[in-house]
């Protein structure tokens, strides 16, 4: 059986954790299906924007408990070996050149709720919760603290890194955690629809551009900001979609990305 499936239609790809039987719980098998699917949509021209969703009850619980026993056998360098392949996937998602959106239809969970924090949108259905529970079993949210704290700001990540507790969908959409708290029944019809919005409306090069200029500007001095800032608005005036996009808004033309 996949632990990850592989579908593209229509210009969207859907990645799909398929372990229902275990709540979709991440082990270093799952992590590494995963990196290898979202660097297969990444590498495809034919993909724009990139739709993370699961089967089962649950979105992800987080970390396999037989896979967490499993960690307490390592040495240091085995286990920083492993913190460091997961680490890499939220970089991959996080820096991706593709626009990815977390379809969540039930539970998100530690590591799992890491997933949908480092997705560029998040959809969920009102009977999710979301949460990080590493200080519950005496783990660290370490990973996903850096990707947290830029999306929610330090008081919100405090809140949930410190305490542990689930929150629901929508006081996770009023941490900005999340962006949209839809029902069960239109889940995937909305997050359809808006992917496919994003591939008509949208230029594909800018969209990439655009999420490298979020990752990487936070990090920088204001003076230095300014400066990567300008030289992102430089390399994208030369790119082709800007062309043909302003070509399109001279002449009174309607722009098709697609």
């Amino acid at each position: 059986m996949s632990l990850i499936l592989y579908e593209v239609k229509e210009h969207i790809a859907y990645l799909t954790l398929n372990r229902p039987d275990k709540r979709n719980a991440l082990n270093s098998e799952m992590v590494q299906a995963l990196t290898t699917a979202f660097r297969k949509a990444a590498a495809d021209e034919l993909v724009k924007v990139i739709v993370l969703k699961a089967n089962g009850k649950v979105f992800c619980a987080g970390a396999d408990l037989a896979y967490l026993q499993q960690l307490q056998n390592n040495s240091f360098e085995e286990n920083l070996a492993d913190s460091t392949q997961l680490a890499d996937l939220f970089r991959l998602i996080y820096t991706l050149n593709k626009v990815v959106i977390a379809q969540v239809h039930g539970h998100a969970i530690a590591g799992g709720c890491g997933l949908a924090t480092v997705c560029d949108f998040s959809f969920s259905v009102p009977e999710a919760t979301f949460g990080y529970t590493e200080v519950k079993i005496g783990f660290v949210p370490a990973i996903v603290s850096l990707f947290l704290i830029r999306k929610t700001g330090e008081t919100r990540a405090r809140e949930l890194l410190l305490s542990g507790e689930l929150i629901s969908a929508e006081k996770a959409k009023s941490y900005n955690l999340i962006n949209y708290v839809v029902e069960a029944s239109t889940l995937e019809e909305q997050v359809v629809s808006f992917a496919r919005q994003l591939c008509e409306k949208n230029s594909a090069q800018s969209m990439a551009l655009t999420k490298h200029l979020i990752a990487d500007v936070q990090s920088l001095p204001v003076e230095d900001g300014l400066a990567y800032a300008a030289q992102m608005n430089a390399k994208a005036r030369e790119s082709d979609d800007c062309k043909k996009g302003i070509a399109a808004f001279v002449n009174k033309q309607e722009i098709k990305w697609l």
